[in-house]
């Protein structure tokens, strides 16, 4: 019996230790450590790394690491929200494959993630890892000094690493309930930087869209009125998804006639029709490993859009004149302006396309819904117009925001822009006054805003400007406008009121009672 119990364990029954030692821990970094010293000590490997993505599948962690029989700091911290020059992480993340690397010597492959000071690594293999929703949301990385068949371990440490995921997760749920953080799904600051500003309700949820389907091939649909920003949303995600090193391709479906829009996308080869000089490769095939962005899709003409939809089923694309087809993997992402299900009931639009086009719709909300982001627009384009000039910062005098928050922009953002543009040529002093906008005489509060928001909107405006002129001090603020602080406290925490929007209209000196 002693022998029995003395005996070294083995391999299965080690792997079941591990298990339960897992199932076992109440505490996430607990949990992540543990899953780094089972995988290094079950596959002998010198480096056992753990990796987990963001929310906004944006950011790679290096949450755990197992080292030569030891826990150690985590070296890599965060990658780069781009991590495009990791190509063996990315790989394994995008392709949901596994990655063995018997020789890494004189390998072509950037391995900067592994540390530096721990010698020579000769061999590694990456597992991708899935959440209880069985979608990729980390990577298990091994790693030795010498020859080692992980390939061996594959199955087992996926298997202990799903565990650990789906563990992470309800351990997630079953904490105490807290105030959520601000809805940043992709971070406002990733959003922004292509165009996409506004922190209201509507846009947070067209954040937490983008984030949704970065990493997922799945075909996107845009929607929302001319002038909302459908070809920024859509660059978005390409340019941060796992599409971003290769093409980005826009065609306008309105711009060019049937014939030519199809010789376009398809390509043609010479001698096709008259004019056809050359061999063309059409923007499909240009795509190949990118994405092909098709704006204005419901301007595109019936019979085309057959030849469309046999596309999305295929994968193949054959150029006019041709009689050879080539297989293509392209991501299409489509926009429009119109109502699709109207023109499919009225038979402008082939149903089985529209299917095909909307199993995820992101829909932008016009700007008269957006009726706290129109100031934080117009100051942004007001600095960019500055710059363009070769002009200071401009001023902004009393009322001038509030009155463009006001009015219901049926052009929406690109109406803002321009109107931003054309003020600034008109202004003097370098000062913005509501008559340099030219904004009609009856424009009252946006039509989408009801009788609540157009009175929480001028009471935010009202202490703002008073806060500003009280340099931010509440206590004074409050004896101006007859409040108690706490009062005062309470209706600035209601309406969304920081210490940051005091400091951007500072900056662009929104100047109260001018």
């Amino acid at each position: 019996m002693f022998d029995q119990l003395s005996r070294p364990l083995d391999y299965a029954e080690q792997l079941l230790v591990r298990f339960a030692a897992l199932a076992r821990s109440r505490d996430n970094r607990e949990l992540q450590q543990g899953l780094a010293e089972a995988a290094g000590a079950l596959s002998g490997s010198a480096l056992s790394q753990l990796y987990l993505l963001d929310v906004t599948h944006t950011q790679l962690n290096l949450t755990a690491q197992w080292r030569d029989g030891r826990s150690c700091s985590r070296d890599g911290g965060t990658l780069s929200s781009d991590y495009r020059d990791q190509q063996l992480l990315q790989y394994c993340l995008t392709q949901n494959r596994p990655l063995h690397i018997d020789d890494l010597h004189g390998s072509l492959y950037q391995t900067d993630f592994l540390p530096a000071d721990a010698g020579q690594w000769r061999c590694l293999t990456c597992l991708p890892l899935q959440d209880g929703e069985q979608h990729v949301s980390g990577l298990l990385l091994l790693a030795g000094r010498a020859g080692q068949a992980f390939q061996a371990y594959e199955e087992s440490l996926q298997l202990l690493g799903n565990f650990t995921l789906q563990q992470l997760q309800l351990l997630q749920h079953n904490q105490p309930a807290s105030p959520p953080p601000p809805a940043v799904t992709p971070s406002t600051a990733l959003a922004r930087s292509y165009g996409l500003i506004g922190e209201s309700t509507a846009m947070q949820r067209v954040y937490q869209l983008i984030g949704k389907v970065l990493h997922n091939p799945v075909t996107v649909l845009i929607t929302g009125e001319t002038g909302t920003g459908k070809e920024l949303v859509a660059r978005a995600i390409h340019d941060y998804g796992s599409r971003r090193s290769e093409n980005f391709v826009v065609q306008n479906c309105a711009a060019l006639p049937e014939h030519l829009l199809e010789s376009e996308l398809f390509g043609y080869r010479r001698g096709a029709f008259t004019g056809a000089d050359r061999d063309y490769a059409g923007l499909i095939a240009s795509a190949d490993g990118g994405t092909l962005f098709l704006d204005e899709i419901g301007d595109m003409p019936l019979s085309l859009q057959a030849k469309l939809l046999r596309f999305l089923q295929e994968s193949e694309v054959r150029p006019l004149g041709s009689n050879e087809t080539r297989r293509v993997d392209v991501r299409i992402i489509t926009a429009t302006h119109q109502d699709l299900q109207s023109m499919v009931s009225k038979g402008l639009f082939r149903e089985d396309l529209y299917y095909r086009l909307t199993p995820f719709p992101i829909r932008l909300p016009p700007l008269r819904e957006r009726g706290e982001d129109i100031a934080l627009l117009a100051l942004r384009f007001a600095d960019e117009a500055c710059r363009f000039l070769h002009r200071s910062p401009c001023s902004w005098g009393e009322g001038t925001l509030q009155q463009l928050s006001s009015y219901s922009f049926p052009g929406n953002v690109r109406e803002l822009k321009g109107m931003i543009a054309r003020a600034l040529l008109l202004c003097e002093d370098n000062l913005l006054l509501p008559e340099h906008f030219n904004l009609p005489a009856d424009s009252g509060p946006a039509t989408g805003m009801n009788l609540r928001d157009r009175l929480e909107l001028v009471e935010r405006n009202l202490l703002l400007d008073c806060l500003q002129r009280n340099q931010g001090n509440q206590t004074s603020a409050a004896q101006e406008l007859g409040l108690p602080r706490r009062t005062l406290l309470y209706r600035m925490q209601r309406l969304n009121i920081s210490p940051a929007d005091l400091r951007t209209r500072e900056r662009h000196h929104v100047q109260p009672g001018q």
